[in-house]
């Protein structure tokens, strides 16, 4: 029973307004603002000029676990995702905890080093030291997801459309900077080859990491079991092309050694696509709270976490405490983590999270056949989603 007069009361449900097209686009803003315009320097620095094969087989193993999200979010269309999940397939409320408490942290250290990549943009444009431009943009982004869903994912969305606009761009200027395109020379040669492209693609995963935070949408989506599924599959695919063209245009206009997308441009232009960039990769931020925040208020709710999490505001229709949390924990992390090696601890965290999501699948699919008119697949994708997952992260292990 709520006080009379608290704002917070537990009975207040969250406000089901997303649409697939909002949904799809705040897919692509978290997975291309987390992504691209971060790692693509070290998939380079890994792979060479078969950085674009790297891409491709990370979006491969991405859209197989992709499918496998789609199809739970479509049996559990719930805001705890991959807890959930986790829950239903092994039966165990210990390990249901332990995959939340794993994916707070895979979330707090992508969002720490998504702060720490916007840096890198937002300082040729404000002169702040690092420390403020991150405290400044989390805070902001926090304040952004208490305010409404609709304000913060229409946000997203928008910006997420700037994000497109500004790959399509570089990868035209590096097309056209380029003396020759060169197919040949973007396919390894030997075994050598292969393990660098292998190696490329385990750091070009951290690009697609993101498209799991649709599931945690669930309960603010019209039409979820239909809008949820193919917002995660459609969001997968245009990133993967979006990444192999623009991996591809950099290596062809001989990129290959310089430090981000921004070595594209000069001058003007290079303080215009700065602007982008910094917007694109500080966007990812806010989809980080917000996804987080509904993973702790879905835990809250399944009596995971305390009972204060999940309470929603009566006038915002947000999770306000669980929001602030979220806000808290990603600004210590990208405060107090150093950026060397958290591309590879987000990966590590997410593909072991994602193996276990797999196989809660492969397990659901065969004790509960599929209800009428939801988003299934056949049933040796989970198993090749977590094997593609599982060798991701021997490959990195394993030199």
């Amino acid at each position: 029973m709520s006080i009379q007069g608290d704002p917070a009361g537990p009975q207040v449900a969250l406000r089901r307004s997303l649409t697939l097209g909002p949904l799809l686009f705040y897919g692509l803003a978290v997975i291309v603002g987390a992504g691209i315009y971060v790692a693509v320097a070290s998939v380079i620095g890994r792979a060479g000029t078969a950085a674009p094969l790297s891409f491709l087989l990370a979006g491969l193993a991405a859209a197989l676990t992709g499918l496998c999200y789609a199809e739970l979010a479509s049996r559990f269309p719930e805001a705890s995702g991959a807890a959930a999940y986790v829950r239903e397939g092994f039966g165990s409320d210990r390990a249901a905890q332990a995959t939340g408490v794993a994916l707070t942290l895979a979330v707090a250290i992508a969002a720490a080093s998504i702060a720490s990549g916007a840096v890198h943009y937002l300082s040729l444009l404000i002169g702040l030291p690092p420390a403020a431009l991150i405290a400044l943009m989390v805070v902001t982004f926090t304040l952004l997801a208490m305010a409404g869903v609709r304000e913060s994912i229409g946000f997203a969305a928008i910006v997420g459309a700037i994000e497109i606009l500004g790959l399509v761009v570089a990868a035209g200027a590096g097309f056209l900077a380029a003396p020759a395109i060169d197919l040949t020379a973007m396919f390894p040669v030997g075994i050598t080859g292969w393990q660098n492209t292998i190696a490329g693609a385990f750091i070009a995963f951290f690009a697609f990491i993101g498209f799991e935070s649709l599931v945690n949408m669930a309960e603010e989506a019209k039409e979820p079991r239909r809008t949820i599924p193919y917002s995660i599959v459609g969001a997968v695919l245009i990133s993967t092309l979006l990444y192999v063209a623009v991996a591809a245009a950099l290596v062809s206009a001989g990129r290959e050694g310089q430090s981000s997308l921004l070595d594209l441009f000069q001058g003007s232009h290079a303080k215009l696509f700065a602007a982008v960039g910094a917007l694109a990769i500080a966007n990812g931020v806010l989809v980080e709270i917000v996804m987080l925040s509904r993973l702790f208020y879905g835990m809250a709710r399944r009596r995971q976490l305390p009972a204060w999490l999940g309470r929603v505001h009566r006038v915002t229709r947000t999770p306000i405490a669980a929001t602030a949390l979220a806000g808290f924990i990603v600004l210590a992390a990208a405060l107090l983590i150093p950026f060397e090696r958290l591309l590879s601890l987000a990966n590590m965290l997410t593909l072991g999270i994602f193996a276990v999501v797999d196989i809660a699948l492969w397990r659901i699919q065969r004790r509960q056949p599929a209800g009428d008119g939801m988003f299934t697949v056949p049933r040796w994708v989970p198993l090749a989603a977590a094997a593609c997952a599982v060798a991701l992260m021997f490959a990195e292990i394993v030199p």
